[in-house]
């Protein structure tokens, strides 16, 4: 599934359906993730909510990987060149700088006529944010459940931290 898909009509009903290309050009098939809490991430190492959703992510990784939750993380260079290195590049820093262990995928389009078709799935099946279905910066996160389908979309400005305990009600975990 390399190709672009340039309509925006979404025939699939769950994250589980797309494969994807991992940052070594290898393909994924997201089926591999049912059963697990999903937060999908558009990211960029220049931008200026790097270090605190880097930080935040990679603290929420750490924190529920063992119960069921993984972190899809997407690089993306529409907004404002902040992610201009290559996939190698990205994974490295993502890794190195801020010890993130969550799957960096192959660096795609979010937005116009060569958006990855994952992200045309994410954005028809939420509800739509500022500038309607579009992403609208980096860091935008989709919360997926366990079944592949998207139950919340989050602006760049909310931070992962702010989403625990939507990310705790899926996974089934209660406040102590």
């Amino acid at each position: 599934m390399g190709g672009c898909q340039s309509s925006p009509n979404v025939p699939q009903t769950s994250i589980h359906e797309f494969t994807v290309k991992d940052a070594a050009d290898n393909d994924v098939d997201l089926s591999v993730y049912k059963g697990k809490v999903l937060l999908v991430v558009n990211v960029a190492s220049r931008c200026g909510l790097t270090k605190g959703n880097y930080t935040q992510l990679t603290e929420l990784h750490t924190k529920y990987k063992e119960k069921g939750f993984e972190i899809l993380a997407f690089p993306c260079n529409q907004f404002a060149n902040q992610e201009p290195g290559n996939n190698d590049e990205i994974k490295e820093f993502a890794c190195t700088r801020f010890k993130a262990e969550f799957p960096i995928f192959g660096k795609i389009n979010v937005n116009g006529k060569n958006t990855a078709p994952i992200y045309n799935f994410l954005k028809a099946n939420s509800k739509a944010g500022v500038l309607g279905s579009r992403i609208n910066w980096n860091f935008t996160k989709f919360l997926v459940d366990g079944d592949g389908h998207v139950k919340n979309r989050y602006s760049p400005q909310t931070s992962p931290l702010q989403i625990e305990n939507d990310i705790k009600s899926l996974l089934g975990l209660s406040e102590l």
